[in-house]
């Protein structure tokens, strides 16, 4: 399904809902620190995918969970109900009895969930290694350029960009062939724990 390798791609960008950045300058090390600071980040999305094919955006809604060393609960509402997990393990999707079973991996998945988890951890470096990574604005209003480096993901990204504030608010993937997908984070929050649901979810 398109919504599964969008929210796999996204994956990696979500990790940035962790950023509750102060008000003094930042750079990339700040963001490194930050990026470890925050254990869990909840908050609704709208994503959008705009294809070249079609006059109107898909759209689908939800909520999510991140969780620094577990991985996201990407929780799909409408357009379908679909609870899907991401972890080191790769995706997982909830069936109807509440288990939690593996998707296939595609070529190259694996690749994308180590760049993944390089975010979670807060490795910049790891992020550096495939991405020249621009940091502007200040800490109320940011942006965050993502320019692929590795011809892996030159392939599949023109450019990734984020926006936010205390949190991420916004993020826009730019594909090679034209297409595009926007993601609007909405009454994201930073937490100290999970919730005793959360916790079954990423255990199972």
């Amino acid at each position: 399904m398109a919504f599964l390798k969008t929210a796999t791609r996204l994956f990696l960008l979500l990790a940035l809902t962790a950023l509750p950045w102060t008000a003094r300058a930042f750079d990339l090390n700040d963001l490194q620190a930050q990026l470890r600071a925050t254990p869990v980040v909840r908050g609704h999305f709208v994503q959008q995918k705009f294809l070249r094919s079609l006059p109107q955006p898909l759209t689908s809604r939800g909520d999510f969970t991140l969780a620094a060393g577990k991985g996201l609960l990407w929780l799909l509402r409408t357009p379908i109900a679909q609870d899907l997990r991401i972890n080191a393990n790769g995706i997982s999707r909830r069936d109807e009895s509440g288990a939690w079973q593996a998707l296939p991996q595609q070529t190259g998945s694996g690749r994308e969930n180590r760049l993944f988890l390089s975010v979670l951890a807060g490795d910049t470096s790891g992020l550096q290694e495939n991405f020249d990574l621009a940091l502007t604005g200040q800490a109320d209003a940011w942006q965050l350029l993502l320019t692929p480096r590795s011809a892996l993901l030159r392939q599949i990204f023109d450019t990734i960009q984020i926006n936010g504030g205390k949190l991420v608010d916004r993020i826009e993937l730019r594909e090679t062939q034209g297409d595009r997908s926007v993601l609007q984070m909405t009454d994201a929050a930073a937490a100290d724990r999970l919730s005793p649901e959360e916790q079954r979810a990423f255990s199972d």
